[in-house]
Formats: C-alpha cells, sequence, structure tokens
C-alpha cells in the first residue's frame, strides 16, 4: 500500500481527505504544518507528499525546498494544496519543487489520477 504524507494545517481537511484515502487503500500520515512535514517525510519516507501551501509555522513552499534539500528525500513526489489559482501560480509551484498541484475546494477524482500518475512515474525509475 502506498504511504501518503497528508499536510494541513487545518484538521478539518486532513480528516476529510485522510478518510477518502484510506478507504482507497492508502496508508496515510498526517502532519500539522511545515516542520511537522519536514521531519515526517524523513521518518516516514512516504511515497508521495501533498502538501498545503498555506500553513502557519513553516508554509508549503519552505517546506517543500527544505525537503529538495536533503538527497535522502528529495525524490518524494509532491502535490501542492492551494486554494491559490491564479495567473502564474501553478509555475510558482512547480518552481518551488512541487510536482504537481490541485486546487481548493479538491476534486477528488483528479487528485486521485494525479497521484496514481506520480507514483507510476516514481515506480517506473
Amino acid at each position: 500500500m502506498p504511504k501518503i504524507l497528508l499536510v494541513d494545517d487545518e484538521e478539518p481537511n486532513r480528516d476529510f481527505l485522510s478518510r477518502r484515502l484510506v478507504k482507497r487503500g492508502y496508508v496515510v500520515v498526517e502532519a500539522v504544518n511545515g516542520v511537522d512535514a519536514c521531519a515526517k517525510a524523513d521518518s516516514e519516507r512516504p511515497d508521495i507528499i501533498l502538501m498545503d501551501v498555506n500553513m502557519p509555522v513553516l508554509d508549503g513552499l519552505q517546506a517543500t525546498q527544505q525537503i529538495r534539500s536533503n538527497p535522502d528525500i528529495r525524490q518524494i513526489p509532491i502535490i501542492a494544496l492551494t486554494a491559490l489559482a491564479m495567473a502564474g501560480d501553478r509555475e510558482r509551484l512547480l518552481a518551488a519543487g512541487c510536482d504537481d498541484y490541485e486546487s481548493k475546494p479538491i476534486e477528488l477524482p483528479q487528485l486521485l489520477t494525479k497521484i496514481q500518475t506520480l507514483l507510476d512515474a516514481r515506480s517506473a525509475t
């Protein structure tokens, strides 16, 4: 079963996504901010990370950059979860090190497709 690190400072968001991902056979580890995300990415070694962008303590883009700077975990795919959907946001998220992004409110079928695509690409390498 693939392991997903779900990072979001809002408990209702984590609960909503976590329950749906577990139902689909994923193991879900939760983190509540960017600092927690960096620590759990290193200790848990998830197969993929779903990273909220706007969080206190350390935001999702800063956490992504820290993960990308760690040679032991930099290859883990990261999907940004964001309410940002303005022109240029996609490029900014990808430039920060995210592999893809999903706008909030989350469209679960679309997110699941992105997760599977990145997991398939990672297992092919």
